[in-house]
């Protein structure tokens, strides 16, 4: 067939440049530029790998830091509450000794008092008595024509109240 041998010349000389074209391509790119390109694969490989590994280690140092600051947390936490705890009882001590003082100023007061009140009413008694004693007399001086001594008076002024 005359086709084909046709097409073996015409295309014979084109396959034989396609494939040293080819090739050399090949060669090319696969011995000169293939090795850099890999070289920065691996080297990028390498990084992010230093890069996770660095932030892993910078994730980890973070968790020993925030144990610490939770430790030293509950630390101070606890130092408060014991400051707090002693401030309490010493307010309630000082408080204790304030109130016991102030009783016993008021006893104190309220004894004074007590006495005060029982001088007046000792005296208003007695001042009564004497009032009592003048009324009676001049009552009965006034009433009847019978003289009535002081004393007597005083008696009968003392014997009444004492029922009273």
């Amino acid at each position: 067939m005359p086709q084909i041998d046709q097409v073996m010349s015409t295309y014979g000389s084109q396959l034989f440049w396609l494939v040293i074209t080819f090739g050399l391509i090949y060669f090319v790119i696969g011995r000169s530029m293939l090795p850099k390109v890999q070289g920065t694969i691996d080297l990028r490989r390498s990084k992010v790998s230093a890069d996770i590994a660095a932030a892993k280690a910078a994730h980890a140092r973070a968790d020993e830091i925030e144990e610490s600051y939770r430790e030293a947390q509950a630390r101070a936490r606890d130092a408060a509450l014991a400051v707090t705890a002693e401030a309490k009882a010493t307010g309630a001590r000082e408080s204790e000794i304030k109130v016991k003082q102030a009783d016993a100023g008021i006893a104190a007061h309220l004894a004074e008092a007590e006495a005060a009140i029982a001088a007046q009413q000792a005296s208003a008694l007695t001042e009564i008595e004497a009032v009592a004693v003048e009324a009676a007399q001049d009552i009965v001086a006034k009433l009847t024509p019978v003289k009535v001594t002081k004393p007597q008076v005083n008696r009968a002024v003392k014997g009444a109240l004492a029922n009273a």
